[in-house]
C-alpha cells in the first residue's frame, strides 16, 4: 500500500520530474525563498569538509619523496600509507548515517573535524611509519564521514530551487583542496603541508558553533521550537515559512506513523529496492568509470604516454575548478539527468580517444600521436566527469532517501564508494600491466552503462522541494499496488 512507498525520494525514471509538471503538493505555489546570508555563511562553513576531504586526496602526491627520504619508507611502505586512508573512509561510511542521527549535521561534523585534526598532527611529527599510518587512517574515518554528512546537511537547509546548486559545491571544494594542496605541497614540506591541511578543521570548528542545526532533523526529533527557529533563520527574520514548516512537519510525522527507523538489512527490501538501486548503480558507475584510477595514477598514465608528468597534472587540477564552478551554475537550470548524461557522454568518448591512444602504441602504429591523444582524452575525461558524475551522485543521494532510511542508506552508498575505490586503486597497475588500451576500453564500457542506467532509471528531481519528491512517489507507488 502507500506506506510502504513513503520515500523522500524520486519519481519514476520512466516519467521524470519535468520543470512543467504541476506538483501533487499545495505547496508547489510557494514563493521560492531568496538566498540568505545565514544560508549562505552555513553552507559555506559545511563545505569546510569538502575542502578537507580534497586536502587529505591531494596530499600522497606531494608528499611521497619528502617522506620517503625523511623516514626511509620503501615503496610498499608509503603505498599502505596512500591507501590506508581507503581503509578509514569505509569506517567512517559505517559510522556516518547512525552518527549523524544520533548527534546531529553539525555535530557530526564538529566530531569530524576533530578525529581529522589529530591524524594531520599525527602525520606531522610523525618519527615511525605506524604514526603515519595512524594519522592517515585517522583522516580516512574523518573524511568517510564527511562524505555523507555535508550533502545531506547542505540539502535539508537550502530551498529546492537552490538545492541543486548549493549541493554539487560540494565536489568544487573537493576540487579547490585538491588544487591547493598539490600546488601549495610543491614548494612547502611535507611535515608543514599537514600542519596546512588543518586550518579548514580549525575553521570549521570554530564556525559551526554559529551556523543553525538541519531544521528536517530537528523536527524528526519533535523539538519543534528549534526546528522553527533554524528553519527562520536559515530563511531570513521577515520571511514566511508557515507553508514549508507544515510541509516539514507533515511528512515526517507520516513517515513516524508508517514507519519505524530502518536498520541496514531492512533496506533490502521490494518497497526501497528503486532507490537503492539508483544510489547504488550511481555510486558504483561513479568508480568502476574510471575516475579513481585516473585522479590516483594520473602521474603514472601520462608517463606511460610519454607526457609531460610536471604540466600535464597541473593542468588537469586546474581545469577542475572551472568546471566545478560550471557545473554549480548549470545545476538547477539543466538538471540532473541532463548533466549526468552529458557527463557520461563526454566520458565515455575520452576515454575511448585514451584506449585507442594505447592501441597506437602497443602496435607500433602511429605511436607519436599517443602523447597528445591521451593528454586530450585525460583532459577531456576530467572535464567530463566534473561536470556531472562526479558530484551529482551525491546530490541525488542526499535528495532521494527519506528519514527513516536515510542514516543506514547513506551510510550504505559511502561504504560502496569507498570500497570499490578500493578495489579500482589496487587493481589498476595490475590492470595497466595487461594492457593499457583494454584497461581504458572497460572504463569506456562502464561510461557507455552510465549512460544507459541514467536513461532508464535515474529520473529528475530539479525544481522539488524532499517533500514534494515524497508525495509525487506516495501516489506513484499507490497506484501501481492497486493495479
Amino acid at each position: 500500500m502507500a506506506g510502504d512507498g513513503i520515500e523522500e525520494g524520486l519519481e519514476s525514471a520512466t516519467s521524470p520530474l519535468l520543470p512543467g509538471e504541476k506538483s501533487t503538493s499545495s505547496s508547489a505555489t510557494r514563493n521560492q525563498h531568496s538566498i540568505t546570508p545565514v544560508l549562505v555563511c552555513s553552507t559555506l562553513v559545511a563545505l569546510c569538509g569538502s575542502f578537507t576531504y580534497g586536502c587529505s586526496v591531494g596530499y600522497s602526491s606531494p608528499a611521497e619523496s619528502g617522506i620517503m627520504e625523511d623516514l626511509g619508507l620503501s615503496v610498499s611502505a608509503y603505498s599502505f600509507f596512500g591507501s590506508i586512508v581507503t581503509i578509514g573512509g569505509m569506517v567512517g561510511a559505517i559510522l556516518s548515517g547512525k552518527m549523524a542521527d544520533l548527534v546531529g549535521r553539525r555535530g557530526t561534523m564538529w566530531a569530524c573535524q576533530i578525529i581529522c585534526m589529530a591524524g594531520w598532527l599525527a602525520i606531522a611529527f610523525a618519527k615511525k611509519a605506524w604514526c603515519l599510518d595512524i594519522g592517515r587512517f585517522l583522516v580516512g574515518v574523518a573524511i568517510g564521514i564527511l562524505t555523507y554528512v555535508v550533502p545531506v546537511y547542505i540539502s535539508e537547509i537550502t530551498p529546492k530551487h537552490l538545492r541543486g546548486r548549493f549541493t554539487s559545491a560540494n565536489q568544487l571544494l573537493v576540487c579547490c583542496g585538491f588544487a591547493v594542496t598539490y600546488f601549495v605541497g610543491s614548494i612547502v614540506s611535507w611535515r608543514a603541508l599537514s600542519l596546512i591541511a588543518t586550518i579548514p578543521s580549525i575553521l570549521q570548528i570554530v564556525c559551526l558553533f554559529f551556523v543553525p542545526e538541519s531544521p528536517r532533523w530537528l523536527a524528526k526529533l519533535g523539538r519543534q521550537k528549534e526546528f522553527e527557529a533554524s528553519l527562520q533563520r536559515l530563511r531570513g527574520a521577515e520571511s514566511d515559512i508557515s507553508e514549508e514548516a507544515v510541509d516539514i512537519r507533515d511528512a515526517i510525522e507520516i513517515l513516524k506513523q508508517t514507519s519505524a527507523e530502518t536498520r541496514t538489512l531492512e533496506l533490502f527490501q521490494r518497497r526501497y529496492a528503486y532507490v537503492i538501486i539508483v544510489g547504488e548503480g550511481l555510486i558504483l558507475l561513479q568508480t568502476f568509470g574510471g575516475n579513481s584510477a585516473v585522479s590516483y595514477y594520473l602521474g603514472t598514465i601520462f608517463a606511460k604516454a610519454n607526457v609531460s608528468t610536471s604540466s600535464g597534472p597541473i593542468i588537469f587540477a586546474l581545469l577542475q575548478i572551472p568546471t566545478s564552478i560550471a557545473t554549480v551554475l548549470l545545476m538547477d537550470s539543466f538538471g540532473r539527468r541532463t548533466l549526468l548524461m552529458v557527463s557520461a557522454t563526454t566520458s565515455c568518448l575520452c576515454l575511448f580517444l585514451v584506449g585507442l591512444s594505447f592501441c597506437f602504441q602497443e602496435s607500433n602504429n602511429l605511436k607519436e600521436l599517443t602523447p597528445i591523444l591521451t593528454l586530450v582524452g585525460i583532459l577531456g575525461f576530467g572535464i567530463g566527469f566534473t561536470i556531472g558524475m562526479s558530484g551529482i551522485p551525491w546530490v541525488i543521494m542526499a535528495e532521494i532517501f527519506p528519514v527513516n532510511v536515510k542514516a543506514s542508506a547513506g551510510s550504505l552508498m559511502v561504504l560502496t564508494s569507498w570500497a570499490s575505490s578500493w578495489v579500482v586503486t589496487y587493481t589498476f597497475n595490475f590492470m595497466l600491466e595487461w594492457s593499457s588500451a583494454g584497461t581504458f576500453f572497460i572504463f569506456t564500457g562502464m561510461c557507455a552503462l552510465t549512460i544507459l542506467f541514467v536513461w532508464k532509471l535515474v529520473p529528475e528531481t530539479k525544481g522539488r522541494t524532499l517533500e514534494e519528491i515524497q508525495s509525487t512517489l506516495i501516489t506513484q507507488i499507490a497506484g501501481k499496488n492497486q493495479s
